[in-house]
């Protein structure tokens, strides 16, 4: 069985990313992958890493869990609107605080940085307001795309990715939404059919 952690970087768990997250979830188990699911707009943590990284802050029960099923996975899929050309606030406070040395990456003695994250693949749903798939790429650079898979994930130690971007949501109809639901399906089955997630 794979195992894939979904992780919502949505507030509301009322949102179209959270439709996306239950759809997605939905049809990866039924093809009979392991699932677990990380609601971040749903967990008890404080955002703030307070003290930078000079002092530790204790880790809350919510995130000790919620690195225990992103180490577990074999593929994670992050989920989370486009907000002022990035990630929500508490999805960012969330990295901040449970993505730290030790935990997701490692300081070599020669100064580099190694990733923990090693051998598991991701996949990015993003979706956006009013922001055109070719604007996002050609204006705004992926400037989303970039934080979390290049800035985050890739650091981790995440070499293997597929993104879909959904957007813009304003000039969407209920038709045009319940297709990228249909689509997220599809793509949920082809995550879990996939033999070995790094080649």
């Amino acid at each position: 069985m794979k195992k894939i952690v979904v992780i919502n970087g949505h507030p509301d768990k009322d949102s179209y990313n959270s439709a996306i997250a239950v759809s997605y979830r939905e049809a990866a188990k039924a093809f009979g992958a392991d699932l677990r699911y990380i609601a971040i707009g749903e967990l008890y943590f404080n955002p703030n890493l307070q003290f930078g990284y000079r002092q530790r802050m204790e880790l809350e029960p919510d995130l000790v869990t919620a690195l225990e099923d992103l180490h577990w996975s074999d593929h994670q899929v992050w989920i989370h609107p486009i907000w002022w050309l990035g990630m929500p606030a508490v999805m960012k406070g969330f990295l901040d605080r449970a993505f730290l040395p030790g935990i997701t990456f490692k300081r070599n003695k020669d100064g580099t940085s190694e990733g923990l994250f090693k051998a598991k693949t991701a996949r990015i749903i993003t979706t956006a307001g009013d922001i055109s798939t070719d604007d996002y790429d050609e204006v705004y650079k992926s400037s989303g795309l970039v934080q979390l898979q290049k800035g985050i994930l890739e650091y981790c130690g995440i070499s293997s990715f597929s993104n879909d971007y959904i957007g813009p949501l304003h000039e969407m109809n209920d038709d045009d939404r319940k297709k990228w639901i249909e689509r997220i399906k599809i793509v949920a089955v082809e995550d879990s059919k996939k033999k070995s997630f790094v080649e």
